[in-house]
């Protein structure tokens, strides 16, 4: 997870934890405010998490696709 994520992760939780205090506080509109960043938060985490996922899922497949090609010959442009 890039620096990105973590930022999103490390202030959408504590807003989702906010949002749940205001409504059990009876603090609506700041509990849906809340609510609404902290989803948006941890929402852009689990996207930078699932594409450097599949980053690596992809350099994984591009080694192993090399690996069984074999060792090129000196020189080849490919």
């Amino acid at each position: 997870m890039s620096g990105i994520g973590k930022w999103s992760l490390g202030l959408g939780v504590p807003l989702l934890v906010v949002a749940v205090l205001c409504s059990v506080l009876d603090v609506i509109p700041v509990s849906v405010i809340t609510g609404l960043l902290g989803l948006m938060g941890v929402g852009i985490a689990g996207y930078d998490a699932l594409y450097n996922l599949l980053s690596r899922a992809q350099l994984r497949r591009r080694g192993a696709r090399a690996a069984a090609r074999g060792p090129r010959p000196h020189g080849d442009a490919r």
